[in-house]
């Protein structure tokens, strides 16, 4: 089954954190996130250029939720995170942001996520790639009972897996 694309997928109940910064999910399942970041001022340096944190808060949160989908909902933390930022995204650009699965093992999961500007002359075209993440994460921990319902809005928004996992689509 391909990527579930809804409609309306509320940021502020699936990831809080990036509703805050304004990213936009556009497609949810175990082997695929996507999703677009308008560059606003809430999410650039003083440059006016998109805040490399921000690049990697986009690559910690799309690789966690994939993470957290691809072990069957349960636990997952994030041990160690590569980026590297090939060039800008400015004040009014959009930023497509694309992650999938490398490795899925029992015990941890490697997530790539990549990151361009959108082509403004044809919408959802890729433009120049602005940065590279590797994110690797433990996953299979144990849920704690007061936390089980923390998957529930992953849940609601997430298409089932695809017959078979890819090393990368990005």
């Amino acid at each position: 089954m391909a990527a579930k694309k809804p409609s309306a997928i509320d940021m502020a109940e699936l990831d809080p954190v990036l509703h805050g910064v304004g990213f936009e999910m556009q497609e949810v399942s175990p082997s695929l996130l996507s999703g677009r970041l308008p560059v606003t001022e809430r999410c650039c340096q003083p440059f006016k250029v998109l805040h490399g944190g921000v690049s990697a808060l986009v690559a910690e949160g799309l690789a966690s939720m994939g993470a957290h989908m691809a072990s069957g909902y349960r636990r997952v933390a994030g041990v160690h995170l590569a980026i590297n930022h090939f060039r800008s995204a400015a004040l009014g650009d959009v930023v497509l942001a694309r992650a999938v699965p490398v490795h899925l093992g029992r015990s941890t999961q490697v997530w790539e996520v990549k990151l361009w500007k959108m082509d403004p002359s044809e919408e959802g075209k890729k433009g120049p790639q602005i940065s590279e993440s590797r994110v690797t994460l433990l996953c299979n921990l144990p849920v704690p009972d007061n936390l089980h319902h923390a998957g529930d809005a992953l849940k609601k928004y997430a298409a089932a897996p695809a017959t078979s996992t890819p090393t990368s689509k990005l």
